[in-house]
């Protein structure tokens, strides 16, 4: 298959017509939000949403997330909006929060994964908006990368998981967010967090005190797990080099990874992951500063784009700081621990 590559600094509007087009034929498009790039399909036609999985090798059980452009787009896909739900729509609507609903009859299994509930979220992200809005569709679409891999933040990142697996790659600016929408599950009250992301903890609880996180997104899935959202169950962002996480002290954190690469034969062959507080304390390895531990925005911003880089060098493994687990530090550390496939050393 011929992937099209679409870059929108030229010919803006020609390029999101034709993206839009592309998604009524029943293609499959790579395309910008705010979070990170999804691959998007009619979230209405079966046989569309069936080139997700197959372009991502996605396991069949991995619900996907709806995006729509405009409120009103909400009511058809689903059978009742509870009242904190709007309360959400209505602070954090357009952004990076996805919705847990009862889904109408109108959503086919394949895009629930089998469940009778569906995540709807609506981006922010100007080309996001006006792709779906052209499509005249609502779009199914997880991250637009090969399953398992680091959720792509640029456009190149897609390109090279993607290229001649989809009809069509839009591209745009990096996205800012840089990991994926919280997930927040408004079938239950309280309402529960099933996925940390851009909108925290601490925001949510703004607008509904009450809620909380499901404390097994922390924790390594049991085999029979039934996830309710994306990237519950399965090891997700990893680099091809394994990734061992060393929680701890921060100093002592530091002298650790330093007893690690003294013993290697060939320092090179290690990745360690700090931050700029950090990278100049290590005395060999492939050192990559993730940001500053005082802008943890940045650190999320640059997680998936720094786990990608060690596969363009020769690292054998992958040592990651660990980060305070409050804020958006929650989204990052859980997606930390799923690249290390819960890989965690507490000293």
């Amino acid at each position: 298959m011929k992937t099209k590559i679409i870059e929108l600094k030229e010919n803006y509007q020609i390029g999101i017509e034709e993206a839009g087009q592309i998604i009524r034929d029943g293609g499959v498009v790579a395309f910008p939000t705010e979070t990170v790039y999804g691959l998007g399909a009619d979230a209405l036609n079966v046989s569309a949403v069936e080139k997700i999985f197959k372009a991502k090798g996605r396991p069949q059980d991995n619900p996907l997330i709806v995006h729509i452009a405009d409120l009103h787009d909400i009511k058809p896909l689903v059978k009742c909006i509870p009242d904190i739900a709007n309360k959400f729509m209505e602070k954090f609507w357009p952004g990076p929060l996805t919705l847990i609903l009862e889904k109408s009859d109108l959503i086919p299994d394949i895009t629930s994964a089998g469940l009778k509930t569906i995540g709807i979220r609506m981006p922010s992200n100007n080309v996001a908006e006006d792709f779906i809005r052209a499509s005249k569709r609502p779009i199914a679409a997880p991250s637009a990368n090969i399953s398992g891999r680091p959720s792509p933040t640029t456009m190149e990142s897609c390109v090279e998981d993607l290229n001649e697996k989809v009809e069509c790659i839009i591209g745009g600016e990096n996205s800012e967010v840089g990991v994926e929408s919280t997930i927040v599950d408004c079938t239950v009250y309280p309402p529960c967090v099933l996925r940390p992301g851009g909108i925290t903890l601490e925001m949510l609880k703004q607008v509904e005190e009450k809620t909380y996180i499901d404390s097994a997104i922390m924790e390594k899935p049991k085999k029979n797990f039934t996830p309710k959202a994306p990237g519950m169950k399965y090891r997700h962002y990893a680099p091809k080099a394994p990734v061992k996480i060393i929680d701890g002290d921060l100093q002592k954190t530091i002298e650790k990874i330093n007893e690690i690469v003294q013993n290697y034969i060939d320092d090179k062959k290690v990745g360690i992951m700090a931050t700029e507080e950090t990278k100049n304390l290590y005395q060999g390895g492939v050192v990559v500063s993730l940001g500053s531990r005082k802008n943890p925005e940045e650190i999320a911003k640059n997680l998936f784009s720094v786990l990608r880089s060690f596969d363009n060098t020769d690292v054998e493994v992958i040592y990651a700081e660990a980060f305070e687990e409050k804020e958006i530090g929650v989204a990052i550390m859980n997606r930390l621990k799923k690249a290390a496939g819960f890989n965690i050393e507490r000293i």
